[in-house]
């Protein structure tokens, strides 16, 4: 089996060597589309630096980091998909996940590592900060109509988020949402959460359906690890009736009387870091 797989391995390095990318010559090599993105990634990674050491170049990190985005991480299917389809267009991505114990257990922690473990091929490697999100939760639920818990739960993500964002100096946020899918996913529930931040909202799935969606879930290997139950922090408190076409002037009035500021200051200081590596 051992020899198999290595004559495999030597067959996607000298096909990749010799065609490139040309999926005709390596769709047949028997290695996971992970491992062959990963082999793609570091061939081309050795051929930049022999580029540049031979034109006596140094490679541009700052230039690099000009591309950089904070993506919300969830446990589900959208926002790995979400990741996939971003990096392609060279955005490099710092990871947001919002963490809420006891509701949510540590198995669903773990699981959203093992999906950025899982997207390492096709994004580098990341950073996950994980967000405390119990405390703003509860007071959503303490002080607020519960009509608006979501859209005011996902305008804290976004207040976070945007925090990270300025940290890093990333040039954007981005989303796994997709137009109608849930009812936060209305038009109108979209402008209502991404009011809370300047920073422009990259929304790669936006116009694409749930087939789509999963089909390329399915191609960068995430799916099977996306659907494992354990529930993240949005199935937290999730109202009966949720408002669908949410008014902008209700909402800020009905998160007025929480401690906007206070709530995230004590998140992003208890937040946790972990590092993705090849």
């Amino acid at each position: 089996v051992k020899s198999v797989e290595m004559q495999s391995k030597l067959k996607l390095m000298a096909s990749l060597c010799i065609f490139g990318t040309i999926s005709l010559f390596v769709r047949n090599i028997a290695l996971g589309s992970g491992l062959i993105a990963l082999s793609r990634g570091l061939l081309g990674t050795v051929f930049l630096l022999l580029f540049l050491a031979v034109r006596r170049q140094n490679l541009d990190l700052p230039a690099i980091r000009k591309n950089l985005g904070i993506l919300l991480l969830s446990g589900g299917i959208d926002s790995p998909v979400s990741s996939y389809m971003i990096a392609k267009r060279g955005v490099k991505l710092e990871m947001v996940h919002f963490f809420s114990p006891p509701y949510t257990s540590d198995e669903a922690k773990e699981k959203v590592l093992s999906l950025a473990k899982l997207l390492v091929p096709w994004c580098g490697r990341l950073t996950v900060q994980i967000v405390p999100f119990t405390e703003i939760q509860e007071e959503i639920r303490r002080n607020c109509p519960e009509e608006f818990f979501t859209l005011i739960m996902r305008r804290f993500m976004m207040r976070i988020s945007q925090r990270v964002a300025d940290q890093v100096k990333a040039k954007a946020l981005v989303t796994g949402e997709n137009l109608g899918q849930v009812a936060s996913q209305t038009m109108e529930a979209l402008r209502v959460t991404e009011d809370v931040v300047d920073l422009p909202v990259l929304r790669p799935l936006i116009g694409m359906d749930k087939e789509e969606i999963v089909r390329l879930s399915r191609k960068i290997g995430t799916f099977d690890t996306s659907i494992l139950p354990y529930e993240d922090c949005c199935t937290v408190f999730t109202p009966r009736h949720p408002r669908t076409k949410p008014n902008l002037d209700e909402v800020r009035e009905a998160e007025a009387v929480l401690d906007i500021e206070g709530l995230i200051d004590r998140a992003m200081t208890n937040r946790e870091f972990v590092r993705i590596k090849f």
